[in-house]
Formats: structure tokens, sequence, C-alpha cells
């Protein structure tokens, strides 16, 4: 199944995500109508923190394969392994395709493109997806997720 950005917009479900203050990091609060869709949404909250979408472009494909114990955890995996790409690599994902995602197993192919640091400003330095408040909670609409971001 194939997500495509939409950031911090509406959809037939809903919103995709939204921005929540902390003391001293950040976080964002993702929705999906499954729970394909939350973790394409927390992936794009994530990258939106980082730097703008709107002009990427999907040049580049990553295959992420990752395991974890619980579907909490398997968030926080996908989010950090997200991240490590984006700092070995620079390169920003706006669309995610989900060949499988259970509750502690996915396989995704992600697309985006390389952004070059100094033409594309950044927002803030994203370190890491912690355990610090997280939730992933199922609603009358779908899911719901919320995750506390290092910066």
């Amino acid at each position: 199944m194939r997500y495509s950005p939409i950031c911090c917009g509406e959809r037939s479900v809903g919103k995709t995500f939204e921005i929540i203050d902390h003391t001293a990091d950040i976080g964002i609060t993702c929705y999906g109508s499954d729970i394909k869709q939350l973790f394409a949404n927390a992936a794009l909250g994530l990258f939106s923190l980082i730097t703008e979408l709107a002009d990427i472009r999907e040049n580049i494909q990553r295959e992420v394969i990752l395991s974890s114990r619980d579907r909490e955890g398997l968030l926080v995996a996908w989010l950090n392994e997200l991240l490590y790409i984006f700092d070995m690599e620079h390169v920003v994902f706006t669309r995610f395709e989900f060949d499988l995602l259970e509750e502690n197993r996915l396989q995704a192919r992600c697309l985006g493109n390389k952004i070059n640091l100094e033409k594309q400003p950044m927002k803030r330095e994203v370190k890491a997806a912690t355990y610090h408040m997280l939730s992933i909670d199922e609603t009358n609409n779908g899911y719901k997720a919320q995750i506390i971001f290092d910066i």
C-alpha cells in the first residue's frame, strides 16, 4: 500500500500529524486510518521537523526491514532507522510503500531524495525518536500515536 505526503493537512480520515510542544525536546501526534498510514505519517512528521518537504522529488528508493519486540518498539526503530539514513546519506523520504507491517515486523520501500544541506535549510536537528511518552492507540477513526524526539 502506498502513502504519499500530505503534511499537516486534512484527509478523509482526518489529520496526518501535528507538532506538540515538549519542555526540552519536540514531539508529534500522528494519525492514520490503519497502522501503515500511521507509520507513514509518523515518518512524514519526523522529516517535516527537519526540513520543508514540498519540493522533495522521489528519485531515491531504500528498502527498510525491521523487527522489534512490540509495535511501539517497532515505531521507534522505524523512525530511528530513517534518521540514520538521513544522517548518513542526507536523504529525506516523502513516500512509503509497506509490503509488511505486523505487530513486531515491517518491510517498506521509502522514496525520497538527497538534499543539499547548503541549499535546503534545515529547521532543526533531530537526534532520535524516544520511548518518552510514547503511545499508540486505536481510535474510532483508526490509529493515533505520540512520539517525542531528542533534538
